[in-house]
């Protein structure tokens, strides 16, 4: 039990002989540091009967779920404060049920020696309802059906992997389930050299944890600690992340922290997850700072040490951490945060959280000392709107607040756009100055699931664009100094949509979907008949066309993208993700925007012009001759020829021509 001030009434009026009574606190040292253990307090005299009182305090250190240890025992540890008694029903042959110790804190325990690997069971709560696990390793019979017991040896190859560094990262998302045709883990391994060919540094990989039926992009997960069986459990995740890291690519996985899904969601049974005191998008807010809220931090937080130690990811991207609600003086964030990175130093390794926030918030990344979280890296929203702004003038929904190359050269120079403004869309000032957060802190895209697939269409941007203009978003995100995000198949110009997809049991729940997504894309003015998201159609036009990247434009652009980021690793004044040493300059009247990387020192000379028809635009320059390294208009890249010249010489200022929708790079001649 924890020391509280209920806990210690109750200590100083039990019954029991004073002895060793065992406390739980949290400690703040190594990877097992954030679970409850049992610390010791001496009070005066010893009596026998603490013996069972340490023991089953010891047991509260197991981890959750169902575990098999090296001495052929399966060890049960589920946290179920809301129930009196949890018994265990073992399924196969002749059904059996197995009693569950109660323990401290709601928890409750149980050991066995003939139960191994493949088993299934379930949790059976006050003698009624069997549930699953919430601490499920794997659903093989889907988010209703047993859990099963999995042996979690696996042969790996990578024991001299130690990662990359985050300013290395050149990051690749996709999603299992249409990435291939067979929408597996073992599918996306034969693309795997592909995508270090062009230069890419690390896979993201949208959420895994099991959601209902085959077809979801993840979000709608209720066991986050089973890997989905329709992908191929969890020996598959761990051949991908294997072979990844033989191939010296890093491996983020895409976590859900901030709520669960609405079908198989049985935890709320079991313990109080939820909290009514906040309300989310999804209903209530997870419970992270209220009453027996130390428990589902410990749920959470097991649950990302899981894919830290048994799965080998060197990173994770949080969702949505803006709908975790938890004013605490310390956050679980915080929590999160010393743990994972806790876990990396222990294993030698380099580990990183990456955040996805909408509030334009430096405190997520910046250190504890100084008040902040102290994650690694967020998601910057303001580069894409201000960028899919000027690439397709769209102006609807949270669009309307970005207008041209002005928004667009503040995001380049400083990362967010809204500082402290007031925001047309959200009726209200947000966010704050960028200011002193590094390049690598912050992750830009052109696109990436949500810009694509929360569209009516799911249209991508190759449906909309000329060639040009996908040459010239790839090299505005790519020769940033911040860490680029790719969508899979933007790299050759994929044209297959990425739509909403569900497969729900319920009928109930799927009308309500199709609802809720047709009542999200109202402020867009979007009118056209919406796909629907249960339709299996909806998830098969969803499915990348791997024969595009080697057809002519389509194979010329996905060459591009490979010569963006070697240029990315070779030029010092790229390579270096440092924003400070920039110099920034928009010309709206011309659509140009201007960017010197390196300043002062061998730096890059960058134009970019989002527009129509050819301009001649005046920029600052050393003194000197430069020359031309790279050009999205060049023959080269399938157009008509380039107006820029080769060479140009500065005294301090030139002027050069650039055609429509074209970038071109000088470096010192």
């Amino acid at each position: 039990m924890r020391l509280t001030r209920e806990t210690c009434a109750a200590a100083s009026q039990s019954k029991q002989p004073d002895c060793e009574r065992n406390f739980i606190f949290w400690k703040s040292e190594s990877l097992s540091d954030f679970l409850p253990v049992p610390v010791q307090v001496k009070i005066e005299s010893m009596d026998t009967t603490c013996e069972t009182q340490n023991a089953a305090a010891s047991q509260l250190t197991d981890p959750l779920g169902a575990v098999l240890t090296a001495d052929g025992m399966c060890k049960f540890l589920v946290w179920a404060p809301h129930a009196k008694s949890v018994e265990i029903i073992v399924y196969g042959g002749q059904e059996r049920v197995l009693p569950m110790e109660p323990l401290s804190d709601g928890y409750f325990g149980a050991s066995a020696r003939d139960i191994s690997a493949g088993a299934l069971y379930k949790y059976r709560l006050d003698g009624q309802n069997a549930r699953p696990d919430p601490a499920s390793r794997f659903q093989p019979q889907g988010v209703h059906g047993p859990s099963q017991v999995v042996d979690t040896r696996f042969d790996w190859s990578d024991a001299d992997w130690r990662g990359i560094p985050l300013s290395k990262y050149v990051v690749y998302e996709l999603h299992v389930g249409t990435f291939t045709r067979e929408g597996t883990f073992d599918a996306i391994i034969s693309r795997i050299a592909e995508l270090k060919e062009i230069g890419i540094t690390a896979i993201e990989i949208m959420p895994v944890a099991q959601f209902p039926g085959a077809r979801n992009w993840g979000y709608d997960g209720v066991y986050p600690f089973a890997v989905q069986d329709a992908y191929g459990g969890p020996h598959g995740l761990k051949r991908l992340v294997d072979t990844c890291h033989q191939q010296g690519m890093a491996v983020v996985l895409d976590v859900v922290y901030n709520h669960f899904g609405p079908e198989g969601n049985y935890v709320g049974e079991f313990a109080p997850y939820f909290t009514h005191e906040y309300h989310t998008p999804w209903g209530d807010a997870l419970n992270f700072d209220g009453p027996h809220s130390d428990e589902v931090r410990r749920y959470f937080i097991e649950n990302a040490l899981q894919w830290i130690e048994e799965f080998h990811m060197d990173a994770l991207r949080l969702d949505a951490i803006h709908a975790i609600i938890d004013p605490s003086a310390r956050s679980f964030l915080e929590e999160l945060g010393v743990a994972c990175h806790a876990a990396g130093e222990k294993l030698d390794r380099q580990v990183f959280l990456i955040a996805e926030n909408n509030r334009n918030d430096p405190r997520v990344v910046r250190s504890r000392e100084m008040g902040g979280r102290g994650l690694d890296c967020e998601w910057n929203d303001d580069f894409h709107h201000s960028l899919h702004v000027v690439l397709t003038g769209e102006q609807n929904g949270y669009y309307e607040d970005y207008g041209g190359v002005g928004e667009l050269a503040i995001a380049i120079r400083d990362g967010f756009v809204f500082t402290g403004q007031y925001s047309k869309f959200r009726q209200k000032r947000y966010g704050k100055a960028s200011t002193g957060m590094p390049g690598e802190s912050l992750t830009v895209y052109s696109q990436n699931h949500d810009q694509v697939g929360n569209r009516m269409r799911g249209d991508r941007l190759a449906e909309r664009l000329s060639f040009d203009q996908l040459r010239l978003a790839a090299g505005t995100v790519l020769l940033s100094p911040y860490i680029p995000l790719l969508f899979m198949g933007e790299e050759y110009g994929e044209r297959t949509p990425f739509q909403y997809f569900v497969s729900h049991d319920d009928s109930e729940l799927i009308e309500a979907v199709r609802k809720g997504r047709a009542e999200e894309f109202r402020c867009f003015g979007w009118s056209d008949d919406l796909p629907d998201p249960q339709d299996e159609q909806t998830f098969l036009r969803s499915k990348l066309n791997w024969k595009l990247k080697d057809q002519g434009a389509h194979q010329t652009l996905r060459n591009f993208y490979a010569e963006l980021l070697r240029l990315r690793r070779q030029l010092p004044a790229l390579a270096r993700l440092d924003k400070n040493q920039q110099h920034v300059i928009a010309m709206p009247d011309q659509n140009v925007v201007f960017v010197e990387r390196g300043h002062g020192s061998n730096p890059a000379l960058i134009l970019f012009h989002f527009g129509d028809g050819q301009v001649n635009a005046r920029i600052p320059a050393p003194a000197g001759t430069w020359q031309k390294l790279l050009d999205s208009a060049d023959s080269r890249w399938g157009t008509g020829g380039s107006i820029t010249p080769d060479t140009a010489t500065s005294s301090g200022e030139m002027e050069l021509p650039i055609g429509p929708w074209a970038l071109c790079m000088f470096i010192e001649a």
